[in-house]
């Protein structure tokens, strides 16, 4: 079978791999479509991987089922999910299933940017979603990056009537923008410093956008009656939007680490002032079942619209010019790679 090779963002080529053989347990999958994210242009955290097929965010058609699996048949419509949890250790249950070790060693084989993929049986158990008729192939490539939305907005606490400040306007950016719609969320503001990204964030909800080079925390108070957000939402790795959102965030409120700088990057932070406000510091990383569940229930019901935020529908053999649109960041949202093209 076709795969593309990941050895850095500007090489990535087409290389043929054996289509992997399924033992009991697992499943076969036709990769029909994968989402490239913002994560895999990465290269700080991508390169000491490489070689490697990458690609997590995929739908397909199962077209072989292992012995003893049950529940599944050839011919289904899956989402599947690269990581899952053990659902038993101390972490999982206290409902941090995404600082799980297993979460963090499961991956199916060989990567979503193939013709098909090997689903390990503990992936089969906890990671396969059947699509509904409802939902289409490209569009379930979201229900990954949206169930980290997801959990992200839940750890911060986003609820209805606040104030919520997007710092970044990519993907990731714009789903939270109609998360935190979705959830009443009172007004959404989204910053960017790409002109194409603000115009998009103003499509797809935010009541108002602000230019990133502009002083942000001056502007939230203009436009929300004298206050800062009540969570801010970092979007981006620049380290200047980590100083824009902590001040940014009103008393009691919470900043949502969804993007960090990069490793070894070290921010400087003025403790005292969150202290003595209450600003919480909160992390998040990937996404459990539970939240790619209620991810694939939202794009189902369609209170969250993605299929407008596909800008690029690539062939397999073009993967490397996916990868360019995804690092440049200028004008493309989500670019999908269609492997059986």
């Amino acid at each position: 079978m076709r795969v593309a090779m990941y050895y850095n963002n500007n090489d990535i080529h087409l290389e043929e791999m054996p289509t992997p053989k399924i033992r009991p347990g697992e499943l076969l999958v036709k990769v029909m479509a994968a989402g490239i994210c913002g994560s895999d242009v990465l290269e700080w955290y991508r390169l000491k991987t490489a070689p490697r097929v990458l690609g997590h965010e995929i739908t397909g058609e199962i077209v072989q089922v292992g012995k003893d699996v049950s529940g599944y048949r050839e011919g289904d419509r899956v989402f599947v999910s690269h990581h899952v949890p053990c659902n038993t250790c101390k972490y999982c249950r206290a409902g941090h299933h995404t600082a799980c070790e297993t979460l963090h060693k499961t991956n199916f084989d060989p990567g979503g940017f193939s013709e098909y993929l090997r689903v390990p049986p503990i992936n089969v158990a906890y990671g396969v979603l059947r699509l509904p008729d409802s939902v289409s192939y490209e569009e379930g490539t979201f229900i990954e990056p949206l169930g980290c939305v997801l959990r992200g907005q839940r750890l911060a606490g986003v609820s209805r009537g606040q104030t919520v400040l997007v710092l970044g306007s990519g993907i990731a950016g714009l789903l939270h923008i109609q998360a935190a719609k979705a959830q009443g969320a009172g007004k959404v503001f989204a910053t960017d410093i790409i002109e194409y990204r603000l115009r998009a964030a103003e499509r797809f909800g935010a009541d108002q956008v602000i230019d990133a080079k502009e002083d942000i925390p001056s502007r939230v108070r203009e436009l929300n009656d004298g206050y800062l957000a009540d969570t801010v939402i970092l979007c981006t790795g620049a380290v200047l939007a980590v100083k824009q959102a902590l001040e940014s965030v009103d008393r009691g409120g919470t900043v949502l680490f969804f993007a960090v700088p990069p490793a070894g990057v070290e921010v400087p932070v003025d403790f005292a002032p969150l202290w003595r406000n209450e600003i919480r510091l909160q992390t998040t990383y990937a996404a459990s079942p539970q939240d790619l569940e209620m991810a694939l229930g939202l794009l189902d019901s369609k209170e969250i619209s993605v299929r407008d935020m596909i800008t690029h529908r690539l062939p397999l053999a073009e993967t490397g010019k996916g990868f360019k649109l995804v690092a440049e960041a200028k004008e493309s949202i989500k670019v999908i790679i269609e492997p059986q093209r």
